[in-house]
């Protein structure tokens, strides 16, 4: 199983969209709220600076890209 984490920020239309479209398709998730300011420096430390920004297994994904993210997580959309 893949690991994935997002990191997310309130009031995130795209956020909400990513966590949904992923709950609907039974993939967990760890999600990293930015207004920690410890997420916010792990986030930046990879130079994201924007939300939502998706990890699956360590290697990021800097936009929403959801032919690419089912690809690496097997979802057949």
């Amino acid at each position: 199983m893949s690991e994935v984490i997002i990191y997310t920020q309130n009031e995130c239309p795209p956020c909400s969209f990513v966590k949904q479209y992923l709950e609907n398709h039974k993939v967990p998730f760890e999600e990293r709220n930015i207004a920690n300011s410890t997420y916010r420096n792990e986030m930046i430390d990879r130079d994201a600076f924007s939300t939502p920004f998706i990890l699956i297994n360590d290697e990021p994904m800097y936009q929403v890209d959801l032919d690419l993210l089912n690809k690496k997580l097997g979802i057949q959309a």
